[in-house]
């Protein structure tokens, strides 16, 4: 493996969607001994993204790299976005974890010592007191019934800070936790939507 990639939102230096900063995800490479790749994005938006990505994909490729791996599980249709993306450029998508099992997943994760932190909730499963908790056998066990463990749906999203593959542990604090809601544009009051719908975003700014 050659880079790891990932794409940062070059406004706020943080990792999009997730909120990480960029510090620690440079953080993470440096630990685990693989140069880093970004994508800089400032609209936030698709088109944006796919131009951007591309931009960094044909580098890669100038350097013989035919191949990208993902960390998809089962979702069909970011699969087949993904590989649309990638045809455009020659490449080739590699999904090691397509269709295992995530509750074995996630409990092989934790077995394996890896060391992870919940840095975004989606307040439609999960609201503001599991932002900033722990992934472990607890963690697991009291996961609600409607939330994927590995959070495969967009449930929750992580900052991994330790590991076998890490040389050393990324020290961080956590920092203020940040409600973000989503700009809808409709007359419903949104408190009176369902609880799987999502509202917004809760976040756990995690401080180098």
């Amino acid at each position: 493996m050659k880079y790891l990639l990932t794409t940062v939102n070059d406004t706020f230096k943080r990792v999009s969607m997730h909120g990480v900063r960029e510090e620690l995800v440079q953080s993470q490479a440096d630990s685990i001994g693989i140069p880093l790749l970004t994508v800089r994005v400032f609209e936030a938006t698709n088109d944006e993204y796919e131009r951007k990505m591309e931009v960094v994909l044909l580098q890669a490729k100038s350097e013989g790299i035919e191949h990208v791996i993902f960390g998809d599980i089962f979702l069909e249709d970011l699969r087949a976005y993904r590989e649309r993306n990638l045809a455009k450029v020659g490449m080739v998508g590699e999904f090691p974890l397509w269709k295992i099992d995530t509750k074995q997943l996630i409990n092989d994760f934790v077995a394996l010592q890896f060391k992870t932190i919940l840095c975004c909730t989606n307040d439609g499963y999960l609201g503001e007191y599991w932002v900033g908790q722990e992934i472990n056998p607890t963690f697991i066990e009291r996961l609600p019934a409607n939330v994927d463990p590995c959070g495969e749906n967009g449930e929750y999203h992580t900052f991994c800070y330790d590991g076998p593959i890490f040389k050393k542990k990324i020290n961080f604090t956590k920092g203020e936790k940040v409600y973000k809601a989503l700009d809808f544009k409709t007359d419903i009051d949104i408190t009176l939507l369902p609880e799987v719908i999502t509202k917004g975003f809760w976040f756990c700014d995690l401080i180098p």
